[in-house]
């Protein structure tokens, strides 16, 4: 009989490993969570043009549209083509030909400005041409100490806002809010879901960790599908998201995609379906900050699994469909901001993902990776370019156009 030979025995060719013993101790922060590493120096954004070959061929060149934002979190086209872009820090700015007006938008609501919490998105009324509204959603001031996600709307009279006011208000959340317009005509609000150890998420007596059907005045629909339903809040899409950083409509079933931030690992893309549950906190494919798993596993019964995950993570911000025809070799595919990736600061960037008829996906792509940019959104302009925000102090507009 072959006996293996003990580790005493062969001591250069065994690793003895100690359970517990960490390889090294890494600083925590606040709440156990694994303070961010400082070794990556983010060089400032150049003047550009910046010009890359892509793996389908796809020459591209990158243009640095805009400068001098703060922490950009959104993007609106107005039908001139001019832009609204909200700032983190509570301001509305708008971009004239690519010119930045130094003075910003008067009428928005008062923000509270806390962390990543502040003036999130904005995002026009389908009938914006004839009706002039303008939506927006904000970490909104509750009293003294509390904090509440407000939605506002407002009249564009092409310099300010006026008659402003909230149509929806809640205390159940007050991060990171996406807004979007359905084909339906719907707003869709997406809600933050991490507070209560995520367990809002679960709760349908909470808006926390949820996507939101209302009418455009806030009301809501009476064909919500928990609308009438006993133990069920009636504003309710779907349940079971931890912080959806975006919300955008597939151009060919109209269905509403979300993508929303796992832990450690476990980004994900879904396809909202009316009354699902996807999963937070019980369901996850990443990892809790201090290193086990957030689940046992990664699949279950009752819950939808997603389109597309990340492990390890990219904190997925922003997302859009390419439709047109400038960048033809794109055409159908899915691109999607990240702002870190694997934990690791510094290392920003846009994926492109390509997927078959069946929205089952083939390749992934990593793109602008040496700029290390925070990519904070992504939007298809109505002249077919792709415009992308940098969430950075010195934030800028980038266009990416054919590279011939």
């Amino acid at each position: 009989m072959h006996h293996a030979m003990s580790c005493a025995a062969a001591a250069a060719l065994c690793l003895v490993v100690t359970p517990g013993l960490a390889q090294q101790r890494v600083p925590m922060g606040n709440g156990g969570t694994p303070r961010a590493p400082t070794g990556i120096v983010v060089p400032p954004l150049g003047a550009g043009p910046f010009v890359y070959h892509t793996a389908e061929g796809q020459d591209i060149r990158v243009v640095v549209h805009t400068r001098g934002l703060s922490h950009p979190w959104s993007l609106a086209f107005l039908p001139s083509g001019d832009m609204l872009v909200t700032e983190r820090g509570g301001q509305l700015r708008i971009v004239r030909g690519g010119t930045l007006d130094p003075q910003p938008i008067d009428g928005v609501p008062l923000v509270r400005v806390a962390g990543l919490s502040g003036l999130f998105d904005v995002v026009l009324h389908p009938q914006f041409a004839t009706n002039r509204f303008v939506y927006l959603s904000y970490n909104k001031p509750v009293g003294e100490e509390q904090n509440g996600l407000g939605v506002a709307r407002g009249l564009w009279n092409g310099r300010a806002l006026t008659d402003v006011r909230d149509i929806f208000v809640t205390t159940d959340s007050s991060s990171v809010s996406r807004l979007a317009f359905g084909r339906d005509g719907k707003l869709y609000v997406s809600t933050f879901g991490n507070a209560r150890d995520g367990m809002g998420a679960q709760d349908p007596m909470s808006l926390a960790g949820k996507v939101l059907r209302l009418n455009d005045d806030g009301t809501v629909p009476n064909d919500n599908p928990f609308s009438g339903k006993a133990g069920y809040k009636p504003e309710i899409y779907t349940l079971g998201h931890r912080s959806t950083l975006a919300l955008a409509v597939h151009p060919g079933t109209g269905a509403v995609w979300e993508n929303e931030n796992g832990p450690n690992g476990g980004d994900e893309i879904n396809v909202l379906k009316p009354g699902a549950n996807y999963g937070w906190p019980l369901v996850s494919l990443g990892r809790t900050y201090p290193g086990p798993w957030q689940s046992k596993g990664f699949s279950r019964e009752g819950f939808e699994d997603p389109l597309v995950y990340w492990t390890p993570a990219i904190a997925v911000s922003g997302m859009a469909f390419y439709t047109g025809s400038k960048l033809a070799k794109w055409k159908g595919d899915v691109f999607v901001g990240g702002m870190r990736m694997g934990e690791i600061p510094g290392t920003g960037h846009l994926q492109r993902i390509l997927f078959n008829e069946n929205m089952e996906e083939l390749r992934r792509e990593m793109l602008l990776v040496d700029l290390r940019q925070r990519i904070r959104d992504v939007r298809q302009g109505p002249d077919e370019l792709l415009y992308l925000l940098t969430d950075e102090d010195d934030g800028a507009i980038l266009r990416i156009e054919p590279g011939n």
